[in-house]
């Protein structure tokens, strides 16, 4: 069942009038008979603002690839390929504790304090990973960057589905995806070149002799061998800085205010996202949602009673996201382009525009086919993609071909991912979850895609030289139909619809 809502001017009330009576309508007179929807230029600035962390998400993902030779080298461990497996995995262990937290962080102190408070490992970390003249500073550094990574992206998540007018909610969620895309692709343009540039360590060296009064030791080029892919370090500082000063001029989640008992600035944040004509009828539908009872839900909460079934969707989209064997391509893809002789540079590069392509297009395709046809859909393009490099792994039959049939099925792959299986289950999830435990069910099933993410990179080597590349990728390939098949049966579509229309709907189907 869906909520239509009369769409006739409202006269103001006080916000708590029309939260405990949100049926009882005082129409006004107009020049016109409808309200236009909310426009999506006011709270715009507020999402650009939020995806910073999904930009710094990215970038710390990529951040080590390129200089992780000349990190070693300078640090002590060349050779040593557990500790630079550390180096690169580390951010895993921080980001499942940080992404496990946020929910009670969100709903603690609110989501753009979260933002504040996640921004300030990713701070610290980088500065000391940029700093460090050891493996166990680097790896302190890249541990506290992980916790900031796991906190800020579920709070993202919830931001901007909490504060995007429901015509953009989509569009405004694929910016999560294109973020994440732009700070991998940063992340290599700066990763790359770094090696070849003496100003920019020259540069960042002063910085470090400014710096030198919060540290133990002096900080200069005799203490520390400053090499310069410390510059990669410095810069992921600053949009982590800008994010914690801007969130401070950014709205607050009306959802969360009202969470709270805070309606009056509840109303004051709808006006500064929707503007003032679509303020009480925001919060008449805000006062559809199920009431909070006071207390906080806890965690053992999500595992039974009539929220289970959102939540086990949830938790079952994000692990399936990762079976997919999306991580799989995303490591090896450098190996299978050389093989055709193009640089592992460009190879990246092209599976950077691969993914950043396919995310815009599912921002532009988002709220107009639907979340469930662009996740069905990508589910199913993905199970071809890998069909492809399953049948391009028989280098023995098909010779030259079979490169090139793995080289389109990785690009197919991701494209297809980004089009759907990316950006859609962080979307998905904080539209289908009531308020009352949106933000702890979010954790949870995030923690869900970290979990599956460790063991899946931590057992794909030791399959695939048990199994063999065709039996692996046919496996992976199942597994995407099995997916889309999931979608297909048990996910809602929300296109168009509130949030307080999907939760009203949900519990009536339970």
């Amino acid at each position: 069942m869906r909520w239509k809502l009369n769409s006739s001017v409202y006269k103001r009330v006080p916000s708590r009038e029309a939260a405990m009576e949100p049926d009882v309508e005082t129409p006004m007179r107009a020049t016109t008979d409808a309200v236009a929807d909310p426009s999506w230029r006011m709270s715009l600035p507020h999402v650009c603002v939020a995806t910073l962390t999904s930009f710094l998400f990215g970038y710390h993902s990529g951040v080590v690839n390129e200089p992780l030779e000349s990190i070693s080298a300078d640090l002590g461990f060349s050779g040593n390929t557990l500790a630079e497996g550390l180096v690169v995995s580390i951010c895993l262990g921080g980001a499942f504790i940080g992404c496990l937290f946020s929910g009670s962080v969100a709903d603690g102190i609110g989501r753009r304090r979260a933002f504040q408070l996640s921004a300030l490992p990713m701070i610290i970390g980088a500065a000391i990973s940029a700093l460090t003249n050891s493996l166990e500073g680097m790896l302190l550094g890249r541990f506290l960057v992980g916790t900031g990574m796991g906190l800020g992206p579920p709070v993202a998540s919830l931001y901007i589905t909490e504060i995007s007018p429901p015509t953009v909610r989509g569009t405004y969620g694929s910016f999560v995806q294109i973020a994440t895309c732009l700070g991998i692709i940063v992340a290599l343009l700066i990763g790359t070149p770094v090696k070849d540039i003496d100003r920019w360590s020259e540069t960042f060296c002063c910085i470090a002799s400014l710096l030198k009064f919060i540290c133990v030791k002096s900080i200069c080029t005799k203490d520390v061998a400053f090499g310069r892919w410390r510059v990669c370090f410095w810069v992921a500082a600053i949009p982590a800085t800008l994010q914690a000063l801007a969130m401070e001029f950014c709205a607050e989640s009306p959802q969360w205010l009202y969470k709270c008992g805070r309606t009056i600035e509840a109303e004051m944040q709808f006006e500064k996202l929707l503007g003032p004509l679509h303020v009480n009828s925001a919060m008449a539908e805000l006062s559809r949602s199920e009431r909070d009872d006071g207390e906080s839900v806890k965690y053992s909460e999500l595992f039974y009673g009539r929220h289970f079934n959102v939540v086990f969707i949830g938790a079952v989209l994000f692990a399936l996201q990762q079976l997919s064997g999306i991580n799989s391509v995303f490591y090896f893809s450098s190996t299978v382009f050389r093989g055709v002789g193009v640089p592992a540079n460009l190879a990246n590069i092209s599976m950077g525009i691969s993914n950043l392509s396919g995310s815009i297009i599912a921002m532009v395709l988002m709220d107009k086919l639907g979340r469930k046809m662009l996740l069905s859909g990508s589910f199913l393009g993905m199970a071809f993609a890998m069909g492809l490099q399953a049948v391009g792994a028989n280098r023995q039959f098909l010779g030259s071909t079979s490169v090139y049939l793995s080289v389109g099925g990785m690009l197919l792959f991701v494209l297809s991912f980004s089009l759907g299986a990316g950006p859609v289950p962080g979307l998905l999830l904080p539209e289908i979850f009531p308020n009352k435990i949106r933000a702890k069910a979010v954790a949870l099933c995030m923690s869900v895609h970290w979990i599956v993410n460790f063991f899946v990179s931590l057992l794909f080597l030791r399959l695939l030289e048990q199994l063999g590349p065709q039996v692996l990728y046919t496996i992976f390939s199942s597994v995407c139909v099995i997916a889309s098949i999931f979608v297909r049966r048990h996910v809602l579509e929300t296109k168009g619809k509130t949030l307080q229309e999907i939760e009203v709907s949900l519990l009536q189907a339970q």
